[in-house]
């Protein structure tokens, strides 16, 4: 059945999550050229205030994302990319208001992105291919959860909007908000919208803007300064949880 298809399909996508997006860079590479008369056009205050949006979007889904792995137990809610896993059904907090908070949080980072390269065409075609996506992705993971925790499951997903929160909906997470957590499983997407926003920034500025780099380096040294900073947050971040026990909590 077409059921079925789809969700084997999401089955293979999530399984290859973490490369398949790389196929969009060729993509990438044309909007960018093709971005050129729209920056020209804009001028330097537009730009900014426009790039500014892009990180608050960008940022807005870091922040769902925090807001939903702070409160959650081991087992559930990872980067787990080999298999499904869930030890425990989810469905307190944010999960009481939407069944997919994560797919949603990293639609909002991937939306500040795509916005970024001001292409109109580029950003419908990608938001297009993420839906289609992750649509077969949610549709493998709610099989598994489906067949995981069974009427408890099917209870809670009648309730609970699959992808457009419900606020109404939030509920007294079941754990406390946990930040060493949080620090140990999102530094790598804090310092990829960093990373993104300021090699698009020099970029721009070095491709099309035909300015050197000395000239970026004066222009942008407050947004320099904080992707330094940032760096060195990432490096302080992945070493203490690779090498040491600092960010680990039990049950987390």
């Amino acid at each position: 059945m077409l059921k079925d298809q789809l969700e084997n399909q999401g089955g293979w996508l999530f399984r290859w999550r973490s490369f398949l997006p790389a196929l969009l860079l060729p993509l990438v590479a044309f909007a960018f050229y093709e971005s050129g008369p729209v920056v020209m056009g804009l001028g330097e205050g537009l730009e900014s205030a426009w790039d500014g949006v892009c990180v608050a979007i960008a940022f807005a889904g870091l922040g769902l994302r925090i807001l939903t792995v702070g409160f959650v137990p081991a087992g559930t809610s990872g980067r787990n990319t080999q298999e499904q896993r869930a030890t425990e059904l989810n469905t307190t907090g944010i999960y009481g208001t939407v069944r997919h908070p994560l797919y949603l949080a990293n639609y909002l980072m991937f939306l500040g992105f795509v916005l970024a390269l001001k292409v109109w065409w580029f950003a419908l075609i990608a938001v297009l291919i993420y839906i289609l996506y992750y649509e077969r992705i949610m549709m493998a993971e709610e099989r598994f959860l489906a067949g995981r925790f069974g009427a408890a499951y099917t209870a809670w997903a009648r309730r609970t909007p699959a992808f457009l929160p419900r606020p109404s909906g939030w509920t007294t997470p079941a754990y406390p908000f946990s930040l060493r957590s949080v620090l140990r499983r999102e530094y790598n997407g804090f310092y990829l919208i960093i990373a993104y926003f300021t090699l698009l920034d020099l970029l721009t500025d070095l491709v099309i803007e035909r300015e050197s780099l000395g000239d970026w380096v004066r222009s942008e040294s407050g947004w320099l300064a904080f992707a330094t900073t940032g760096t060195v947050a990432y490096l302080v971040l992945r070493h203490l949880k690779k090498h040491t026990g600092l960010l680990r909590v039990a049950g987390r």
